[in-house]
């Protein structure tokens, strides 16, 4: 509303008659006026004015102080002080809002709006104004006020629950849901300042999270049962919340409990029970310390707050069960424990998948194995089933068990390889795998790797330095059944001693967005600079693929040869060779005269390896059997190499002269010419046909190593006849 003092009709001091004739304007605005003398201290109310006090003319005679029945105390000093001030700082105008106690007692709302007239010294002498009864407009202002004050409230009621639910829309573990809480998202937004929340087993609640830092309860409170006197177990046992508005009202109604709290200045809590599909879960208190009682409105946002909670809680629950009992499957299906093997180190490790959130997806089809096998040899194997589900663990488990069992039987990788397609291919299932199958012979470093659609592994030397060490592969297991294309290539691979070879899954390596060439690259560099110590490389690896968060598991298998050891007596390389396999003979060949330069004998290697060749083909022609020769190196009369070749015939062998075509009759020759001596021993049902070399002189490495390059295993041709 405009100010009357403002408007020249308005304004009663200019008119010649004031204030003997009352303002039409103000009247008509329903406004009275005052005359206000300082010089005689006498004040002039017209009749409205006296209608704004509640006074009847004879009651005023024009002082201030009759006016004490009609301002209260605390009001009239106000006023004073407020025109007092105006005076001083020289300003010519004020105005107030002040309280006015009527006749009947009740108080309403006044305002006055005063004019200050000064004389040419600039001396305050008169004061003239305005009197309105303000009580309709300040109720107005106050409905305005209360109205918005409500909506204020229902948005923040609405964004306290909006705010939990978000906070707690992430949770994925029960941990989670209680960090939720505490976290400046959660708790604050509620006023409380702790929490505590207990889980329903069976009979019984157990608290999995304390109030402000911890002390909630004594250790015979942290398991109640739902039938005692607690504030969780009434809200578990009655479905309903329960608020707690005081200190005096928590001591008498939880005796038990309130002593553990005493410390902690709790004035109020609020027990909510936290109910998931018509059943009890758990419940929740909210503590607080700075308020007394719950409105209802506070009340109906705590039991919204609470079914967010409960059913945040429900899903945390059910993700810890599908966890557990992911990872105890795949527990199952990985290998108990990884053997110890002579002459080298070994770390294994797997970690599951992260994909945000989805149940059922931190279990996969990656596995590793490490099979022991005659001779001092080792298997190593690592895969993937496709897939992230129970259905991938599955095959993935009955893969590692073919394929151990293929091994151990003494087929060559190509079989084992091909064998397991087969089986997987006969499985009925629509799951492919892709493998790597290396067998390793420690004594000589000789590795003999098949790849059945699988990353190639990488070879890390001794030096540190780590690069990708390809080996010719075929198709993943169960395709190559189901397309008929079960040969697979053999590359060799040779191991010096203090080299790691590292086998892992695409896991390991593949990032969104990024080439696996580059992730190969990326593994590889990670390889070569990482700690030289198995162990520790491999929870540097493992650790480094969990930060990326991928949606894939990966598997990780590192196998180091040790260090040779001092050239001397006892060095021992056995090999069994079955009949009818040429690719076994060729590989046994390969590996003796391998053998025979890691011991530092490169200018016999190759004798060496051609009478271990004519031995064992005289047993794969003439007996039924398996041919198992075995090198040794001896010291008793002189340093001298022993290669025996045994088997289950008891029948002696002879020499005979080549035939006519000069195809056969000249193994033995051959035998007795290379080496310095030769002989047969019975052995059980058997016998042994040995032949040794005398080895002039301490061992010294051979002039020009052997090339680590992996090459495919070329076929050899078959052995000579004796």
């Amino acid at each position: 509303m405009a100010d009357p003092g403002t408007s020249a009709s308005s304004r009663p001091d200019e008119w010649p008659d004031w204030p003997a004739r009352p303002s039409p304007v103000l009247a008509l605005n329903r406004m009275g006026s005052f005359d206000w003398d300082l010089d005689t201290g006498l004040i002039h109310l017209d009749a409205r004015a006296h209608e704004v006090l509640d006074l009847l003319p004879e009651e005023f005679d024009g002082r201030p102080e009759a006016l004490a029945g009609r301002v209260p105390r605390a009001e009239s000093l106000r006023l004073d002080t407020l025109v007092a001030q105006a005076m001083r700082n020289g300003s010519e105008h004020y105005g107030a809002y002040f309280r006015v106690r009527l006749r009947d007692g009740t108080l309403r709302w006044a305002h006055t709006q005063g004019r200050i007239r000064r004389d040419d010294t600039g001396r305050p002498h008169r004061v003239i104004g305005i009197l309105r009864d303000a009580t309709p407009e300040l109720e107005e202002s106050d409905a305005r006020r209360d109205r918005a004050a409500l909506d204020e409230a229902r948005r923040r009621r609405t964004g306290v629950v909006q705010s939990a639910t978000a906070a707690l829309a992430h949770a994925r573990t029960v941990d989670d849901v209680i960090d939720a809480l505490k976290d400046t998202a959660g708790l604050p937004h509620l006023g409380a300042t702790g929490v505590v929340m207990g889980l329903v087993e069976g009979d019984r609640i157990v608290l999995v999270a304390e109030g402000p830092d911890g002390g909630y309860a004594d250790e015979g409170a942290r398991v109640t049962r739902i039938d005692e006197a607690y504030p969780m177990s009434e809200a578990v046992r009655t479905l309903s919340p329960r608020f707690i508005e005081s200190p005096r009202e928590f001591a008498e109604r939880y005796p038990a409990l309130w002593p553990h709290l005493t410390g902690l200045r709790i004035t109020a809590a609020a027990y909510l029970p936290l109910i998931a599909q018509a059943r009890p879960i758990g419940a929740v208190g909210l503590l607080y310390s700075d308020r007394s009682g719950f409105t209802p409105e506070d009340r109906d946002v705590l039991v919204a707050v609470g079914s967010s909670i409960a059913q945040s809680l429900q899903r945390a629950m059910l993700y810890e069960q599908r966890t557990d009992l992911a990872e105890g499957l795949q527990q199952a299906m990985l290998p108990r424990t990884i053997p110890s093997v002579p002459g080298c180190d070994i770390a294994v490790r797997y970690r599951a998948a992260s994909a945000a959130g989805t149940l059922g997806r931190d279990i996969g089809g990656d596995w590793y194995d490490l099979i022991p096998l005659p001779g001092g040899r080792v298997g190593a194997v690592i895969g993937d089933v496709q897939g992230h589900d129970t259905h991938a663990a599955a095959v993935m488990g009955q893969l590692r068990i073919v394929l151990r069992a293929y091994a151990a039987e003494g087929h060559p990788p190509a079989t084992v390889m091909a064998r397991a397609s087969v089986f997987l291919h006969e499985l009925d299932t629509d799951r492919f795998a892709t493998c790597l199958y290396a067998e390793a012979d420690l004594a000589t470093g000789v590795i003999q790797a098949v790849r059945a659609g699988h990353i190639d592994p990488l070879l890390r030397h001794g030096g540190g330095a780590c690069r990708r060490a390809p080996v010719p592969g075929g198709l993943p297991l169960g395709l190559s059944a189901e397309f008929g294309q079960l040969s697979y290539p053999v590359g060799t691979i040779e191991l010096d001693p203090g080299d790691t070879l590292v086998l892992c899954t695409d896991g390991l390596v593949e990032r969104p967005g990024a080439d696996l060439d580059d992730g190969v690259r990326a593994l590889a560099a990670l390889v070569a600079s990482g700690p030289e110590e198995v162990r520790a490389l491999a929870d540097r690896l493992i650790e480094l693929a969990g930060r990326r968060r991928g949606d894939d598991d990966a598997a990780l298998l590192l196998l180091r040869r040790r260090e040779r050891e001092s050239q001397g007596a006892g060095r021992r390389l056995r090999r069994h060779v079955a009949p009818g396999d040429p690719a076994a003979l060729g590989g046994a060949r390969r590996t003796i005269r391998t053998a025979a330069r890691a011991w530092g004998l490169g200018r016999h290697a190759d004798d060496i390896a051609l009478v271990a060749d004519e031995l064992i083909t005289n047993v794969l022609l003439h007996t039924e059997g398996f041919a198992v020769v075995t090198l040794r190196l001896l010291s008793d009369t002189g340093r001298r190499l022993r290669v025996e070749v045994e088997d289950s015939s008891s029948a002696l062998p002879r020499r005979r002269e080549a035939g006519e075509n000069g195809m056969t009759g000249r193994g033995l020759l051959l035998v007795e010419t290379l080496a310095d001596g030769w002989g047969v021993e019975a052995r059980g049902g058997g016998k042994c046909v040995w032949a040794e070399f005398a080895l002039p002189g301490p061992a010294a490495a051979p002039a020009e190593e052997p090339a680590r390059a992996v090459r495919p295993a070329a076929p050899e041709p078959p052995g000579r006849e004796s």
